[in-house]
């Protein structure tokens, strides 16, 4: 997961310069951006959630890496010189001309590699609920997000420092980097299913699911998910806020480099600050969790702080152009996103069956994914709508596309106020500890 996220945002960085070098337009990098998670949306997520339930954690995970490594080398080819001018390249951009050859193609690999992502994120949550289920699971959860999120960290620091190794400055480097580690984390999850392999024996894992067989996942039971009250409410609470967070990602570095002057990779070297408060406090939320609760609390208050970021970056970056101001508007965003997903994951597998979990998380991920696969494309649209006949990178006006990301942090904020009064009443225990003594395990079916 870490070099998965690395790959997400090794271009982040470098939207100025793939737009001078490629001549992608704002409306070309949101469609690619978008294009992660495209598939997804249209089904195959949920495929995946249905597939990890029947086949397993080891199977799901293999095929997950695999097909990030498929999209990562269809990109790497897409953005190379020796795809520029070719047939192929000439036939992509002989339609649509708004977006590129090299832009459709690495809208492709990214599709791909989108897929094969948000079904080792699913994989992953899963297996970690398996191996840490009555203990600590958020600590874990904590702690796998964590190690993600240093990904970003190092991406923003490296990623313009690789494209300036060559003359002239190229996309190129920092992908194919990003693709090797892909291979890595590849042979990782292979060594990670001898392990699971051994735990199962050492569970006897193969007598408990003969034995339990009438309590296998069906697939009536995607319809039971999407039947619950529950589920709708974390997932939209799930897909408002992070479609405030990771599309942002993408335009932050040009964001800063806009609002302050300064170049590709000052901008960066500020904004990788970003993920390292998420990575050093998540693991910290998590332990607070297993053992004190209040995870629908820290929702509400994860969602406060972004509004208070997104709008801080729209209104008094630009104006004071203030490197403190900005440097503690991006760790309070850290902190915030450190809030959020270190309570929201933990609490599925309270309101879920554990017999569909797997679904539960996909089908959370695929509506997370409708707002991470659009949200992108209209804010390229909006900053074109509000940059009339600007077509310098380094001039845009980011107020109006930030102010779209605080919107959605309002949202966020909504529905995380109904999921703590809607568990004050019934009592999910979204509020309780995950490692628990006298606490009676609660949980609730699709139905609920």
């Amino acid at each position: 997961m870490l070099f998965a996220y690395m790959f997400v945002d090794v271009m982040s960085p470098l939207q100025s310069l793939v737009q001078t070098q490629r001549g992608w337009s704002p409306d070309a990098f949101g469609y690619y951006a978008g294009a992660e998670y495209i598939l997804n949306v249209f089904g195959f997520l949920i495929l995946a959630g249905i597939i990890l339930d029947k086949m397993g954690v080891r199977f799901t995970g293999t095929l997950s890496a695999s097909l990030m490594v498929i999209g990562a080398f269809i990109k790497l080819y897409a953005i190379s010189d020796a795809f520029q001018g070719t047939a192929l390249d000439q036939w992509l951009g002989s339609w649509w001309t708004a977006m590129p050859g090299s832009a459709k193609l690495a809208a492709l690999g990214f599709m791909i590699f989108g897929c094969g992502c948000e079904m080792a994120g699913i994989t992953v949550s899963k297996t970690l609920a398996k191996w840490f289920e009555g203990k600590e699971m958020a600590l874990a959860m904590g702690l796998e997000m964590a190690i993600a999120r240093v990904g970003v960290f190092f991406i923003f620091t490296i990623s313009p420092r690789l494209a300036d190794w060559s003359v002239p400055p190229t996309v190129v480097v920092p992908v194919a980097f990003c693709s090797a580690l892909l291979c890595i984390g590849l042979l990782c999850f292979i060594v990670f299913t001898f392990m699971d392999s051994k735990l199962d024996k050492e569970m006897g894992a193969a007598k408990v699911e003969e034995a339990a067989s009438d309590e296998e996942f069906k697939l009536s039971d995607v319809g039971a998910i999407f039947g619950s009250k529950l589920f709708w409410i974390i997932a939209m609470l799930c897909v408002l806020y992070y479609s405030a967070i990771f599309p942002f990602q993408r335009y932050a570095a040009n964001m800063l480099q806009c609002n302050l002057g300064i170049s590709e990779t000052q901008a960066s070297d500020i904004f990788r600050w970003f993920p390292i408060g998420a990575a050093v406090l998540t693991p910290f939320l998590g332990y607070f969790l297993d053992r004190k609760g209040k995870g629908a609390s820290m929702l509400i208050l994860g969602a406060i702080l972004m509004i208070v970021c997104h709008l801080t970056f729209a209104f008094v970056v630009p104006t004071t152009q203030s490197e403190l101001i900005t440097y503690s508007a991006i760790v309070v965003l850290g902190i915030s996103f450190s809030l959020v997903p270190a309570a929201l994951w933990p609490s599925v597998p309270k309101i879920m069956d554990k017999r569909f979990l797997g679904s539960a998380y996909s089908l959370i991920f695929w509506v997370q994914n409708i707002g991470l696969a659009f949200v992108p494309i209209i804010i390229g649209k909006v900053i074109t709508w509000s940059n009339p006949g600007i077509t310098d990178p380094l001039q845009y006006n980011y107020t109006v596309p930030m102010c779209c990301f605080a919107s959605l942090g309002v949202l966020a904020l909504i529905f995380g106020i109904i999921l703590k009064s809607m568990n004050a009443i019934h009592h999910y225990g979204l509020e309780d500890p995950n490692i628990k003594e006298d606490f009676e395990d609660v949980r609730i079916d699709g139905e609920a």
